[in-house]
């Protein structure tokens, strides 16, 4: 059990400064008295599960996050790492190594005379397409918008749409796809 107070101790003190707040105010927001709080950093505390739950609600995380093995700071991926997929010429690779509830973020590299059929999202679903380099044509619901470096469309995701590079070089876009809200 000494490892889990040892994280727990560690844990409580690094998002308690993460969030920039001293131990007066997160204890205050916690409803534990300052002393208790000061017991819990140091991993002198044995606190209920009650005094867990009032930890994490006032961190705003679980209390499982508060007990387990501390996360490095940061994770370098390579590109190689991401997920990547062949639709036709065009390569579409994940710009993040785990998905965002509703959210999709992805690169899309389209070479020369590249074309690439969407696929129609539920209805509600958002897609925003922004060109990084080259020209990128896209065409959504028969309606056909060219977008230059920098430029960005916004569409309904649920319609058809199509990608299509006409130029003479190799273009880069991104997409991002938000995702209707599952209703149950």
């Amino acid at each position: 059990m000494s490892g889990e107070h040892d994280h727990l101790a560690d844990n409580i003190r690094a998002i308690r400064e993460a969030r920039g707040l001293s131990q007066q105010q997160i204890a205050k927001a916690a409803g534990v008295p300052r002393a208790t709080w000061t017991h819990l950093e140091s991993g002198a505390a044995n606190p209920t599960l009650t005094v867990l739950i009032k930890v994490a609600n006032a961190l705003q995380i679980r209390v499982d996050e508060l007990l387990a093995a501390p996360r490095p700071p940061a994770r370098h991926l390579r590109a190689a790492e991401l997920p990547v997929r062949q639709r036709g010429q065009v390569t579409v690779r994940r710009l993040l190594p785990e998905s965002l509830p509703g959210l999709d973020l992805e690169r899309m590299t389209l070479p020369a005379g590249a074309r690439m059929v969407g696929v129609p999202h539920t209805p509600g679903t958002r897609e925003y397409l922004t060109v990084e380099r080259g020209t990128v044509e896209l065409v959504v619901s028969g309606e056909r918008y060219t977008l230059a470096e920098g430029d960005v469309v916004t569409f309904r995701g649920d319609q058809r749409h199509s990608y299509h590079n006409p130029g003479s070089a190799t273009a880069t876009a991104y997409s991002v796809i938000a995702f209707a809200p599952v209703t149950s």
